[in-house]
């Protein structure tokens, strides 16, 4: 059963998707529905459904502006609108599908599919996740497990220079000039790093204390290995200079 949740402004085509998501397969449940953004995040902060049905075109917040502002996404996006142009800014925006209204049939249909096939991945990948992180776990490795572009990436610690937020996505800087954009926010990041050898020294940062090759007292920014500078928060500027 595929538990669903419905966004959009307008009662009429909330109502409209709920009858042909639950006349159209017996998999679908419509866990909850509002027309209120606000109200709907409150609540996803808190519940996780399999799906999101998100209308773009909203008084008080766009659907766009929505996403930006969901605290964890672990579930399949599906954009519903009236209008065509916001096709590939769905894409950029991850989201699996895009309906245009009033919905076709088959259209959904192959929505569902696609939901299923999402979350079936999602599932699998969770539990190899899981697994591979005990694994680490167990073997004392110097590793953290991450999931970027569909698939699983085990990077050295050492090998981390800082992590950069960006919203809901971090980047990762690498020794080696690489760089790797992970769709996890900065705590949740940093939450996975060995905390002898990383500080969030900003909101927007979290260093490897190792590769640290300057610390500019008088303009409060350190310089890594890379020559990156990097600033620091005046109010973690105390904590930071204790680690050090």
């Amino acid at each position: 059963m595929l538990n669903a949740v419905i966004v959009d402004d307008e009662p009429k085509a909330i109502q409209s998707l709920s009858w042909e998501l639950t006349n159209f397969s017996e998999d679908i449940h419509i866990l909850e529905s509002f027309t209120d953004p606000e109200v709907a995040l409150n609540f996803l902060k808190t519940n996780t459904p399999d799906c999101l049905f998100l209308d773009i075109q909203m008084p008080t917040m766009d659907g766009f502006q929505f996403l930006d502002r969901l605290s964890h996404r672990d579930f399949a996006v599906i954009i519903t609108t009236a209008y065509d142009e916001y096709a590939i800014k769905a894409l950029k925006h991850e989201a699996i599908d895009y309906l245009l209204k009033p919905i076709d049939s088959d259209d959904l249909k192959d929505t569902i599919e696609k939901i299923e096939k999402y979350n079936s991945r999602n599932l699998n990948a969770a539990r190899l996740e899981k697994v591979l992180l005990n694994s680490n776990v167990l073997s004392s490795a110097k590793k953290i497990t991450l999931n970027a572009d569909g698939k699983l990436i085990f990077l050295n610690t050492e090998d981390i220079i800082f992590v950069e937020s960006d919203g809901n996505y971090s980047t990762i800087f690498l020794s080696n000039n690489q760089k790797i954009v992970v769709t996890k926010k900065l705590k949740q990041v940093n939450e996975t790093l060995p905390e002898h050898l990383f500080f969030r020294i900003h909101n927007s940062f979290v260093i490897n204390l190792t590769k640290i090759k300057e610390f500019i007292k008088t303009e409060g920014y350190v310089v890594m290995d890379s020559n990156h500078r990097i600033p620091v928060a005046r109010q973690r500027k105390a904590d930071f200079l204790e680690r050090l």
